[in-house]
C-alpha cells in the first residue's frame, strides 16, 4: 500500500523540528487535505496519505518556518529571510512510499525523495 510520509529536521540547531506547523494541497485545489504539526521527532503521528486516498498527480507541502524558528527564540529579521517553504512534488506510483524531508535552518532548506 502506497502512502506519504514527512519531517522536518531542524540544521540550525541540530534536532528534529518538533512543533512545525504544516499543510498538504493538491496543486489543483486551494483547500489543504491533511494540515498539523510535527511530533517530538519532527514527523507527523501518521502518513499524510495513504491506500486510496494516495492518488496520481502534484502536491504541495506547505511548513511555517518562520513561526517554528520565532517559536525557539531565534530572533529574525522583518521579513525573515525565510516565511514559508514550500515544496511541488509529484506522485506517479501510488502503490510506492513517497517520502519528503525538509532540512531547515533560517537561512536555508533542502529536500530529496527519502525512503
Amino acid at each position: 500500500m502506497g502512502r506519504l510520509t514527512t519531517h522536518v529536521l531542524d540544521t540550525a540547531h541540530g534536532c528534529p523540528a518538533a512543533g512545525m506547523a504544516f499543510a498538504l494541497f493538491r496543486v489543483d485545489d486551494p483547500a489543504a487535505l491533511v494540515s498539523g504539526c510535527t511530533n517530538a521527532d519532527g514527523r507527523c503521528d501518521a502518513p499524510l496519505l495513504q491506500g486510496d486516498s494516495l492518488l496520481p498527480g502534484k502536491y504541495m507541502l506547505r511548513f511555517e518556518v518562520a513561526a517554528y524558528f520565532r517559536a525557539r527564540g531565534v530572533q529574525l529579521p522583518d521579513p525573515p529571510f525565510l516565511d514559508t517553504v514550500t515544496l511541488d512534488f509529484g506522485i506517479a506510483d501510488t502503490s510506492a512510499h513517497y517520502h519528503v524531508p525538509l532540512l531547515v535552518s533560517p537561512w536555508s532548506f533542502s529536500t530529496y525523495r527519502g525512503s
